[in-house]
């Protein structure tokens, strides 16, 4: 290790001692990951737990043993940070294996908690609990105090894991990478300045508000959170100012994909709602969306709104999509090709008509296979898979991701990109497919005209398409993927470098160049041709 002098004046042989005596105080394990290091057949390294610029001494006491790649590939120069890094990113990953968003759900599940109901009582103005099943038979008592505009009930607690629960009806957030800077940050020590905020429910202490930082002190061995809890709270109004804080007000960072499900939960409890005041069962949806919009009219837009964004989410969020493990959640990122930004803006806005609200029943046709709703909903993941398997599975590579693409090139550096995953990239940016699928638009009303088959123009996908249509978006993508273009090195300080609008890729497509008249296709794009094998 070039920085530690004590490493450096150590020969070969009281290298190996070291990390030997290392090896067994740490029983055989690497100090990062806790696997198994074979000291005859691994490749290991010897590494400060606490770096020498955050004040570690360059004494064995602060040396630990590491796999190498371990150390090669750590988040952190601070080997315990590493370590809980490390760890969170193993729960993150079972988490991905079974198809769900990492969450507080998880973490608490990796560490003891969500186990027991919360046993209270209230007595005025005080709440009594106690946490007798973990041994803990002390009776609490804490002073409720009443928000003078809303009337909400809280009280200020200190919960163990055990009987903390993530509410992912109010907040449905994964976990983004900020993480590891909270991690960082609770580890030096700095203080968190914001409490959790929970709710209860039912006999569940649901957290729906500051996860990131309940997860940070988790992972660094906290073993209970401070909270504020909200008792008997008004469900739909937590759910409402939570959007609002993240929306119209701006307080925090929520993308659009987390909006659109809170949206799905609204649309939810609408739904409910409807049902309980006009006593229907709970599994009679003989009303329709225009029915839900008429009988909310204090809330008519936004009952709109919840209506398209739930449908939207439910095509983004479903397991069936290929396409949701290409797109960016969380904002801006250099490993997805697509953010969910780019996702709305150039396919669910084209094909999801928000004006449309449906007067027929929500039950309408489904035993037959054609509620037009479900038809919109599976056929437009189905053209989400095709996309995905002819343009990125097997060709995007996350490990390149999308940083730096075009100058690397321009600058002689693009050696190490091959040529499927730049067709991917230039394809998915955003000027670029906003274009490409008004194309797809037009190939599948071309097929209705030509076929004489009336068709629902403004909600394609709400009937079904024939095989040969399938066939025919398929062999579209196939040969816009195969346009000599999108592996052409030489435009890459040039066309593709930077950020054009729609406008010009518009007139790329139709003219076959570009506004100031550079020839860049070898034709104008034609859907007959462009279907043809």
């Amino acid at each position: 290790m070039g920085n530690s002098k004590y490493l450096d004046g150590l020969n070969t042989d009281e290298k190996a001692a070291l990390g030997k005596k290392l090896w067994g105080i740490q029983n055989h394990k690497c100090f990062i990951c806790g696997e198994e290091i074979d000291l005859d057949i691994q490749k290991t390294n010897i590494d400060h737990i606490r770096p020498l610029a955050n004040g570690g001494k360059d004494d064995p006491i602060n040396f630990a043993i590491t796999h190498e790649h371990c150390n090669k590939s750590k988040q952190d120069a601070d080997l315990e940070v590493a370590k809980k890094l490390y760890q969170l990113s193993k729960i993150i990953l079972g988490a991905e294996i079974t198809k769900e968003t990492p969450s507080l759900k998880h973490v608490l599940a990796a560490n003891n908690g969500s186990k027991y109901s919360f046993k209270y009582k209230l007595d005025g103005s005080q709440i009594i609990y106690s946490f007798d099943e973990i041994g803990d038979t002390t009776i609490y008592k804490t002073e409720v105090f009443t928000d003078n505009l809303s009337g909400e009930k809280t009280a200020f607690i200190n919960v163990p894991l055990e009987y903390i629960y993530h509410d992912d009806v109010i907040n449905p957030r994964g976990i983004n990478k900020s993480i590891s800077l909270l991690i960082k940050e609770f580890h030096k020590p700095n203080p968190q300045l914001h409490l959790s905020l929970a709710r209860l429910d039912g006999d569940k202490i649901r957290i729906f508000d500051g996860q990131h930082k309940a997860v940070a002190q988790i992972m660094l061995g906290v073993k209970s959170i401070v909270m504020r809890l909200f008792i008997s709270p008004d469900v739909e109004r937590l759910i409402e100012t939570n959007t609002n804080a993240g929306s119209k007000l701006k307080q925090i960072a929520f993308d659009k994909a987390i909006v659109r499900q809170l949206h799905d939960t609204l649309y939810t409890e609408r739904l409910k709602k409807y049902q309980v005041d006009h006593c229907l069962d709970e599994d009679n949806y003989s009303f329709s969306e225009q029915n839900l919009v008429d009988y909310f009219k204090g809330e008519r837009g936004n009952i709109r709104v919840y209506i398209i964004n739930s449908q939207k989410n439910a095509i983004t969020r479903s397991p069936d999509n290929k396409l949701q493990s290409y797109i960016n959640f969380e904002g801006r990122g250099t490993q997805l090709p697509l953010s969910y930004s780019t996702f709305e803006k150039t396919f669910l806005a084209t094909f999801i008509n928000a004006k449309t609200i449906l007067t027929t029943p929500i039950n309408y046709r489904v035993e037959e296979g054609s509620n037009p709703r479900i038809l919109e909903k599976e056929q437009l993941i189905r053209l989400c898979n095709i996309i995905s398997e002819e343009l990125l599975i097997g060709k995007y590579d996350s490990e390149i991701g999308t940083h730096r693409i075009e100058n690397n090139i321009g600058e002689g550096r693009g050696d190490t990109i091959p040529d499927d995953h730049l067709i991917a990239y230039r394809l998915c940016k955003e000027e670029i497919m906003y274009n490409w699928v008004q194309y797809l638009k037009l190939l599948i009303k071309n097929h209705f005209a030509f076929a004489g088959t009336k068709y629902n123009e403004e909600n394609l996908f709400q009937q079904k398409l024939p095989d040969q249509l399938w066939d025919n978006i398929q062999m579209f993508i196939i040969n816009l993927r195969e346009l000599p273009i999108w592996k052409d090195r030489s435009m890459s300080l040039t066309i593709f470098g930077g950020k054009n609008n729609y406008d010009f890729w518009d007139t790329v497509f139709q003219t076959a160049r570009t506004p100031d008249g550079t020839a860049v296709l070898a034709k104008p794009l034609n859907v007959a041709e462009m279907i043809s094998r």
